[in-house]
């Protein structure tokens, strides 16, 4: 990283955190030496945006000047990228960060004003003056300011003009219609044709909306329309229905959480050996406006509500919280007065805690990818150890090897072993196989011949053997090769196998006898180390089988021109890649290549043979 390289403590540990994050949309904090939060930012793939600013030199001093005072990264991951908008509007009200301005050349946020005057207008401004109008924001998203103001704009037919309107002047006829009304933008409230009570009605339900208050609006927008229904008036509330639609379409879209929910603290947990992680999201008037992440190391054998109580008590102390209403995943007694602890089932606050399992389980991830970085020998044995517990091996698999065949209808047969040692390839103890015993297309049988050739030579010459023997088949090769292994040989190794599903990738691990399958995420760690292996011998033996095919094919066709050694196929297969092309090749560009006399041969000899 251009901004931060070097081998100091700071940037090192900025690299880290980089280099972790998570591919998913989100809010990033960054903070100063003394903890103070200095910016907010958006994102929609987190990793790549904070990545933009550290790994290339700015032309912007501005920007400059932050990443030199960024000395650690926070961040909060949201579902969608709307989501991230609306959040870090909340953060930058909630924290005013001095760089959140400083990064947008020196302007200031617009906000939303409704006007003080006879009908009031509201549009964007960036002035604020408290005698004018009622303002909103500012909103550092210009997306989420204008997605309000169009839907103000759908919702009610505001009038847009600078005209200076009073009850005086309405009265004295001093207006006249414009081209908005026409257009049917306005009523023309200027002109009597809409009321004065009809109009501020539709201010103060915009001011609703600002506020963010869309349920309740929404409650009296349904009153509404059932009174106009029962009173047969069914134009009008059509009218009120569109309006009820659009405001619902734009609530479902643009909420982090629901609106209805007020002054919640939520909180999750997650567990591994040493470790517990606690996230706490605290949320008022439907918006997250604290969030964060923390760990207790284990000390005893404390159990999980032990651990989350005490996160519980600190997080609420820390952020001196007074909400009356605590959500988590299991039932907990905590130490407060008139506290509802609630374990929920469905609804919007199942999804807050779905949101706070989200955010732990991605620290956590994000944590362990951290350390795995700072000690690669570390993430090995960890993953032999998942290996080792999932199978119930004895040991840990140290030395793994794993087998695959290749060959059309029995032809060119040969075999592929790939080793790997502490989750590594070893790519110096791969091994090819030519299958000698087998005739025909038969897996089975060309399986035992390689591993019976191969565990008879580590025998023979004392080699140690492997901890753990791979099979790219299901049960079939796997049975197949226990009983060259065990017995044949009388070697005691276990034995497993990977199958593929019907699009050719990694599906299962088989293990046993008879052959259970091992259940494990298909997104973790050591899944996709079982993937890069069954990949990695697969490409082995298909690569060593297409090799052997190309040397045959070349070699029935130029070796039985007489004249023709070696040196000359090697020079023709540079110059042209294939026999297909030494075929089609003319005289003289055969002659460039190898000479008028064996151009000559192998121009003559094809010829014949067409």
């Amino acid at each position: 990283m251009s901004q931060a390289n070097g081998n100091n403590p700071r940037s090192e540990y900025l690299r880290n955190i980089v280099l972790s994050l998570p591919e998913k949309p989100g809010c990033y904090q960054y903070f100063d030496h003394t903890g103070t939060i200095i910016y907010v930012g958006k994102a929609k793939n987190l990793k790549r945006r904070v990545s933009s600013y550290f790994n290339k030199e700015h032309d912007s001093r501005k920007t400059a000047m932050l990443v030199s005072k960024i000395y650690d990264i926070k961040y909060i991951v949201v579902n969608t990228e709307e989501d991230a908008l609306l959040l870090e509007n909340n953060l930058i009200k909630q924290w005013t960060p001095r760089y959140n301005i400083l990064l947008k050349d020196g302007k200031t946020y617009p906000s939303i004003v409704v006007t003080n005057e006879y009908f009031p207008r509201i549009f964007q401004t960036r002035k604020i003056n408290k005698k004018f109008g009622t303002y909103f924001g500012p909103y550092s998203h210009i997306g989420t300011l204008h997605t309000l103001l169009d839907l103000i704009k759908n919702l009610y037919p505001l009038r847009r003009c600078h005209d200076s309107i009073t009850a005086e002047s309405v009265i004295a006829g001093k207006h006249k219609e414009c081209l908005e009304y026409h257009i049917k933008n306005c009523k023309a409230p200027c002109v009597g044709r809409q009321s004065h009570e009809e109009y501020m009605q539709q201010i103060r339900e915009a001011i609703e909306i600002l506020k963010g208050n869309t349920t309740a609006l929404q409650r009296e927008m349904m009153a509404e329309m059932q009174r106009l229904a029962s009173e047969m008036k069914f134009e009008e509330a059509e009218v009120i229905k569109r309006r009820y639609i659009q405001l619902e379409n734009y609530r479902s879209r643009s909420e982090v959480v629901s609106n209805t929910l007020h002054n919640i603290d939520v909180f999750h947990i997650e567990n591994d050996e040493k470790v517990a992680y606690i996230n706490y999201l605290h949320v008022v008037n439907g918006c997250i406006t604290q969030a964060f992440t923390f760990e207790y190391s284990k000390r005893l054998e404390e159990t999980d509500e032990e651990l989350l109580v005490a996160g519980i008590v600190e997080m609420r102390g820390r952020y001196g919280s007074k909400s009356k209403e605590v959500i988590v995943p299991f039932h907990v007694e905590l130490p407060f007065e008139g506290i509802q602890v609630t374990v929920p089932q469905k609804g919007d606050k199942k999804t807050l805690l779905e949101l706070s399992r989200l955010n732990v389980l991605q620290y956590k991830k994000d944590r362990i990818a951290q350390s795995d970085k700072l000690n690669p020998e570390q993430k090995s044995v960890r993953l032999m150890k998942e290996l080792q517990t999932a199978l119930g091996m004895d040991r840990l698999p140290v030395h793994i090897e794993c087998f695959d065949n290749s060959n059309i209808s029995g032809t060119d047969a040969v075999a592929g072993c790939v080793v790997f040692r502490k989750c590594k390839p070893s790519k110096a103890d791969y091994r090819r196989y030519i299958i000698k015993t087998v005739d025909g297309p038969d897996d089975y049988a060309s399986m035992q011949e390689v591993v019976r050739r191969r565990y008879s030579r580590m025998i023979e010459e004392e080699t140690p053997l492997p901890d753990l023997i791979i099979t790219d088949g299901g049960r079939g090769q796997m049975e197949v090769v226990r009983e060259v292994v065990e017995d044949e040989l009388k070697l005691n190794i276990p034995i497993a196998g990977l199958t593929k599903d019907d699009r050719h990738r990694t599906h299962e691990l088989l293990y046993g006898f008879p052959a259970q399958t091992i259940g494990m995420k298909v997104d973790s760690p050591l899944f996709r180390l079982l993937t890069q292996i069954q990949d990695e011998v697969h490409r082995y033996a298909i690569a060593f089988h297409r090799e052997k095919r190309s040397k045959r094919q070349v070699a029935s066709e130029l070796d039985e021109i007489k004249g023709v050694g070696e040196k000359t196929k090697a020079l023709l297969l540079k110059k042209l890649h294939s026999v297909k092309r030494i075929k089609e090749a003319d005289y003289e560009t055969l002659k460039e290549i190898v000479g008028d006399s064996k151009a000559r041969l192998i121009n003559s000899y094809f010829e014949k043979k067409e």
